[in-house]
């Protein structure tokens, strides 16, 4: 009876690099690095959406002239003109009217699709809307790098979730226990399956919303506003070039220089409480009397009060600091009161 002898297999043992042994490729350094490539190029694509110009149109220093205006009204810097433009023009798009609104604040009439963000203060071209989680507007500019973000974030969120289970799956296979006591063994994984589990339904229905938008060729503000509802919208061009329009045309440049050197407006000065003390103060004469009083008021008032008591009392105001307001003592009014009427009786005999 012949006798058959399995050989066993060669124990397992770690690969010292010092005695020339590679090491094991099981596949495990592919997957850290695709996990790193994919977690690194979210980030990328948010700091591309939050850094980026998304559309800002500069202001204007002046109003916009009135169109067959002809009189030469000059209008202050920062204020609309004193002639009253009109709020809307009519633009032609694709043989569709489509009307311009008036900006009081950049004053400017605003390009088709531009809308004022009460947030950021600036008319952004095809205004999407004010995204605070990037705490940026999105418009022409960024709008492919957000819904790239967003997308990219939904898909990072399934794989993760996906890969929680794998995780626990091989722990139950490997110690042969129940699916409780291999996710009591690990409960980073429970946190991050229910984490994901809530995150996908935003980051996954923010991204179906904006490929239906994509699909139709709207913004976000423009579908909540109801603008092209039952009319047709003067930017659908197809559903493959809507697509091509968003992804493969080239942005175009910003129209700001934020390294220019901004010129300093001419001030405004503004005249308070103090100012008005100073400039009374300087209104009395060296010795305190007033200079800018009568004649004959001037000739018969002492700089100090009678006696001893002050002429002039100084006013406090609410800050607690003097005011430059002085009040005349009632002795001093009643006596050029008895001025006047001596005046009086002389001139009348």
């Amino acid at each position: 009876m012949r006798q058959t002898y399995a050989v066993p297999p060669p124990p397992s043992r770690t690969p010292d690099p010092a005695a020339g042994d590679s090491a094991i490729d099981d596949g495990t350094d592919q997957l850290r690095t695709y996990q790193v490539w994919k977690g690194s190029n979210d980030l990328i694509l948010l700091l591309l959406t939050s850094g980026r110009d998304p559309g800002i149109i500069p202001r204007n220093a002046h109003p916009p002239e009135l169109e067959g205006y002809e009189g030469h009204t000059e209008a202050t810097m920062g204020q609309t003109p004193p002639f009253r433009l009109p709020r809307t023009k009519d633009v032609v798009i694709n043989g569709m009217i489509v009307k311009t609104k008036y900006c009081d604040t950049c004053m400017l009439y605003r390009p088709p699709r531009c809308s004022h963000c009460s947030i950021c203060n600036n008319c952004v071209q095809r205004f999407d809307h004010h995204c605070p989680w990037v705490g940026q507007c999105i418009g022409l500019r960024n709008y492919r790098f957000f819904f790239m973000f967003v997308f990219i974030a939904t898909l990072l969120c399934l794989y993760v979730h996906g890969f929680c289970w794998v995780y626990i799956k091989r722990i139950m296979n490997s110690e042969e226990t129940t699916i409780w006591k291999a996710m009591a063994k690990t409960p980073a994984s429970i946190v991050l399956v229910v984490y994901t589990f809530i995150s996908v339904w935003f980051v996954g229905g923010l991204s179906v919303f904006h490929l239906y938008l994509i699909s139709k060729n709207q913004s976000t503000y423009e579908n909540f506003r109801y603008r092209y509802d039952g009319l047709a919208n003067p930017f659908d061009k197809g559903l493959l070039e809507n697509f091509m329009e968003i992804f493969c045309s080239s942005i175009p440049p910003s129209k700001n220089n934020f390294r220019a050197k901004v010129c300093k407006e001419p001030r405004m000065r503004v005249v308070d409480d103090y100012d008005r003390a100073i400039r009374n103060d300087d209104n009395l004469d060296e010795d305190g009397g007033l200079t800018d009083v009568s004649p004959d008021l001037s000739r018969i008032l002492p700089p100090q009060g009678l006696e001893g008591r002050s002429v002039l009392h100084s006013r406090r105001s609410s800050m607690g600091r003097k005011s430059g307001s002085w009040e005349i003592s009632p002795d001093v009014l009643a006596l050029a009161a008895g001025v006047g009427e001596s005046k009086r009786v002389i001139s009348a005999t």
